[in-house]
Formats: structure tokens, sequence, C-alpha cells
């Protein structure tokens, strides 16, 4: 018996060429020049960001920071294919979804240079913070789909995760409850083919995508390197989700070209030419061939690009590193939702250990 084979769907090649795919280049022939000029200004925009934020963090500004080059395409695809009342439940690298949805470039770094439990406010955007415990943000988006659900609403979910989250029993759990109750909520999957220092292959002997056979639901791998592909299957997914579908399981096939976080040195266990390979591959430079071979890239279009992505830069800078810290106290303020005794006992202790330090 034959195993059933993979192809992830491609709408650029990386030389810049279309891809002749009559299903999915129909879920995104509404992208005329202009929305892939706006693709590729934010492909462009999000990576200026994570450079910045990098050097930041290089420069003892920041704590930590969760790189999240070479897979600008992944996450610029799929938030365009949103609609503003579906919710974005993200694990901690999803900056460039972040910055999509409208999250202003000031609030980006908040979190990781500890002056906050957070960043931004998830209601304002329809999107969560932060999530560092792996896998979880997996059932936060299914509860949250679900009851959507249930109050009539129509809208989707879509939950963020690595290809290592997939082998957290939340992910599992997520998987499941979805396919039985039909939760309209997305499984975005960014295979980056490493989970910290281990390579996808320990995750899984066969595509990621297949374990969306086992629960039952619909799954489709993508090439997370073509902007307009993610953005096409996304579209499709989303749509089925709100239109009472059901759940999608998406594998983006990408590669973390730098560090699982800066914490990390991503040469003790991986070579120079695995990166090569997808250095060839790159998600900006593949619209950036594009447009070049439709005519759309003119010297001032990209002089704007270039403009747009320092500002974003400078304003990011700017507001890092000139972030008041907050009072030390804060620390204990909206860990939950309501008066914790735990927490208040914390904060008791914390308070009188303030006072002796400030008379010693």
């Amino acid at each position: 018996m034959s195993e059933k084979q993979t192809y992830p769907v491609q709408l650029i090649q990386p030389d810049g060429r279309r891809v002749f795919d009559r299903e999915h280049a129909a879920l995104v022939a509404d992208v005329g020049a202009e929305r892939l000029r706006q693709l590729y200004q934010d492909l462009v925009v999000t990576r200026r960001i994570d450079v910045e934020a990098t050097s930041l963090q290089r420069q003892g500004q920041l704590g930590l920071w969760p790189p999240l080059l070479g897979q600008e395409a992944a996450q610029v695809g799929s938030a365009h294919a949103l609609h503003p009342d579906d919710y974005v439940f993200c694990s901690y690298r999803e900056t460039a979804v972040a910055y999509v949805r409208g999250v202003p470039p000031e609030q980006l770094t908040t979190l990781w240079r500890g002056a906050a439990h957070h960043c931004w406010d998830p209601d304002t955007v329809n999107m969560t913070n932060a999530n560092i415990v792996v896998g979880s943000q997996g059932l936060h988006a299914t509860g949250y789909a679900y009851a959507a659900h249930l109050d009539g609403a129509d809208l989707a979910t879509i939950t963020y995760f690595g290809d290592g989250a997939t082998s957290q029993g939340d992910i599992a759990e997520a998987l499941g409850f979805a396919a039985a109750w039909s939760a309209p909520v997305v499984f975005f999957c960014q295979n980056n083919q490493w989970a910290i220092s281990e390579p996808v292959t320990v995750q899984s002997h066969v595509p990621l995508v297949r374990r969306a056979d086992g629960y039952g639901i619909p799954g489709v791998q993508v090439d997370g390197n073509d902007v307009l592909a993610v953005l096409a299957v996304t579209r499709q997914a989303i749509e089925r989700a709100r239109t009472g579908g059901g759940p999608t399981f998406i594998e983006a096939m990408t590669y973390r070209m730098g560090p699982h976080t800066t914490a990390d040195d991503p040469s003790r266990y991986r070579t120079a030419a695995d990166t090569e390979y997808w250095e060839h591959r790159d998600p900006i430079e593949r619209v950036r061939l594009l447009l070049d071979r439709e005519g759309l890239l003119d010297p001032e279009f990209a002089g704007q690009v270039a403009a747009t992505a320092d500002d974003v830069a400078r304003r990011v800078r700017t507001a890092t590193t000139q972030m008041p810290d907050p009072d030390p106290m804060s620390m204990f303020d909206h860990v939950y939702a309501t008066e914790h005794p735990l927490i208040a006992e914390e904060a008791r202790q914390f308070s009188a250990y303030l006072a002796e330090g400030a008379q010693s």
C-alpha cells in the first residue's frame, strides 16, 4: 500500500515566476498590483522590525527576543487572510502577524524589555499577546471559537504554533475537541524545521499535516515562504470555519533562519549547508523578483518601502530605549482576573522587602 503523497501548495517560485494552480490561484485572483505591493512592504517592514529588535537585545536593551527571520511570508500571508473580527491566538514569534493586525510598532517590545506582562491590549486588535507555554494557545483558540459558535457569532479563530508544539498534548487535545464539535478554528503550524535544537524529523516521520487525518480534519501543506500561496490556503480555511465547515490544519513549510531565541546558538546543532539551501528560497526576495518581472518595482516604490521600514525601525528603537521602568509592585497586577490570596501574599512580602531595602 503506497503512502499518501504530500505536495506543498505554491503560487510563486523562488525565482519569482508564477505557478499555474487553477484552484488556489482563484483564491487570490483579487490580489492586484497594489495589494501585491502592500504584501511586499509588510514583508520588508516586519523583517526590519525583527532585525532591529535582535540588535536591541544584543545591545542589552531587551532581555530576550524570538526572531522570525525567514518566516515572514507565513505570517504576513496568513494575517492578510483574516477578517477584523477573527481572533488570533499566537505563540511567541508572531511579530509580523501583530504588525499586520495593527499593533503599533512602539508596543512590540514591551514584554521583552520586562516593562510589563504584555505588549498590547488584545481586544484592540483581536490578538493575544505572546504565549510562552508551548502549545497551550491551541486550546485557547478552540475554546474561544466554540464559545463564539454557541453565541451565534460568524467568526473564526486561528492559532499559530511551531512544529515542536505538535508533540504537545495541548495541541492534540485541541485538535480532538475542535474535530468533535466542529469548532471554527484554523490550526496554523509554522514548520520552521527546528524545535529549538531538535529537527522536525524527531517530531514526526511523516509530514505533520497528515496528523490532521487522524482527527478527521482537512489538512493542507503550503510553501510557507510563498506569501500568495499562504494567503490563498488561509483564506480558504478561514472561510470554511466562518461558514460552519469546522477546523482546518495548515502546515506552512518554512525555515527559521536565525536562532530559536537570542539565547540560542543554532550553529551548535545545524550546518551552514542547511541554512544555505533555504537562503535561496527567501520569502522577500521571491516577491521582489515577482514584482520586478511584472514591472511593479519602480525606484519610487522601492524608496517608499525602504523609508517606511526605516521609520518603523526608528519607532521601535526609540520606544524601547525610552521605555520607563515599571513600578516594581505592578508585576502583581492583572495576573488573575480577580484577587488571588497567593498573589496578595507575594505582593505583601515583596513590598516589605522593598521597604527594607529602602531603609538600608
